[in-house]
C-alpha cells in the first residue's frame, strides 16, 4: 500500500485537476448558448434562401446555376476541413479529421489537397495529406464577412479549374451531447432544379430572373460555409462541455477511492503504533 505522503499528494493532483475541468466546463456552457442561438436562428434563413432559390431556377429553361454549376471529370479535390483550435473536446476533431481520411481512400487515385479551417485538423492531416491553407483565425472572429472571404477563395479556384470537385466535413450540431459529422458537396452545385412542382405566379422581376439566381447563388454558398463553421463551433462547445462533465466527475469518483484509501492507510499506522506501544510496554 502507498505511504501517506505519496496518497496526500496525489489527492491534491486530482483535487486540482477537477477544478481546472469543472472551470472548463461552465466556461463551454456559457459559449454554446450563444452559439446554439446564432446557428437555430441562422438555420430557417439558410433553408429559406436554398428554397427561393430552387423554386426560382425550376421556373428557367437550361442550365441556370452558369460556372458554379460546371460538371467535370473529377481529378483534382479539395476537402474543406472545419475542426477546432484547441483539444479537450472528446471525439470531436477526431470524427471529423477521420471522415476526412476516409474520404480522401474514397479518390484514392486523384490529387487530394486539404483545406484546413482549425488548428487541430492541420496539424494531424499534414502529416499524411498536403493541406493548401488553414484559416484558424476565422474563430477569434466569427463573423460571415470572415467568412465570405474564406468561400470567394473556394470558388475562385473552383472556376479557375484548380479543382474539379470541393466537399465541406464539419460537425453539425444536435445537442449538447451529439454532433453528426456531415460531408457536403461545396462546388459544383447540385441540380438547382427542385422535385416540387412550382405553380407559375404572376411576378414581375426586376432584374431579369437570371440575373436574381445568378446574384443568388454566390449568396447561397457563403451561407453554406458560414452555417457549416457556425455548426462546427456549436457542437466544439457541446462537445468540450460534455467531455469536461465527465472529467470532473472521474475526478470526484477518482478523489473519493482515494481518501477511502487515506483514511485506511492512516487507521493501520495508528493500529500499528498502538500494538508497538503495548508490545513494549
Amino acid at each position: 500500500m502507498a505511504n501517506l505522503k505519496e496518497i496526500r499528494n496525489r489527492i491534491t493532483s486530482v483535487s486540482s485537476t477537477m477544478q481546472i475541468t469543472s472551470a472548463m466546463k461552465m466556461v463551454s456552457a456559457a459559449k454554446l448558448k450563444k452559439a446554439q442561438d446564432a446557428i437555430t436562428a441562422m438555420r430557417p434563413y439558410a433553408e429559406k434562401l436554398t428554397e427561393l432559390l430552387q423554386n426560382l431556377s425550376a421556373t428557367l429553361e437550361g442550365d441556370a446555376g452558369g460556372e458554379y454549376t460546371t460538371q467535370r471529370e473529377i481529378k483534382k479535390v479539395l476537402l474543406v476541413v472545419v475542426t477546432s483550435n484547441r483539444g479537450l473536446a472528446g471525439a470531436f476533431n477526431t470524427n471529423a479529421i477521420k471522415e476526412a481520411k476516409s474520404r480522401a481512400e474514397f479518390y484514392a487515385g486523384k490529387q487530394v489537397d486539404i483545406f484546413a479551417i482549425g488548428k487541430k485538423g492541420n496539424d494531424v492531416l499534414s502529416k499524411t495529406l498536403p493541406v493548401v491553407d488553414n484559416q484558424s483565425t476565422v474563430f477569434d472572429d466569427l463573423t460571415f464577412d470572415n467568412v465570405a472571404k474564406i468561400a470567394d477563395s473556394l470558388m475562385e479556384k473552383f472556376v479557375a479549374g484548380e479543382y474539379d470537385k470541393i466537399e465541406l466535413i464539419y460537425n453539425q450540431f444536435k445537442n449538447a451531447a451529439t454532433q453528426i459529422v456531415q460531408t457536403e458537396q461545396f462546388l459544383p452545385l447540385a441540380s438547382l432544379k427542385s422535385d416540387l412542382t412550382v405553380t407559375p405566379g404572376d411576378y414581375i422581376f426586376e432584374p431579369s430572373k437570371e440575373e436574381i439566381v445568378l446574384t443568388l447563388i454566390p449568396k447561397s454558398l457563403k451561407t453554406q460555409l458560414y452555417k457549416g463553421i457556425r455548426d462546427s463551433f456549436a457542437s466544439e462547445h457541446g462537445a468540450r462541455m460534455t467531455a469536461m462533465h465527465k472529467a470532473t466527475d472521474n475526478a470526484t469518483e477518482l478523489r473519493n477511492q482515494l481518501k477511502l484509501t487515506y483514511n485506511k492507510a492512516r487507521q493501520a499506522a495508528i493500529t500499528n503504533e498502538i500494538l508497538e506501544m503495548v508490545g513494549g510496554a
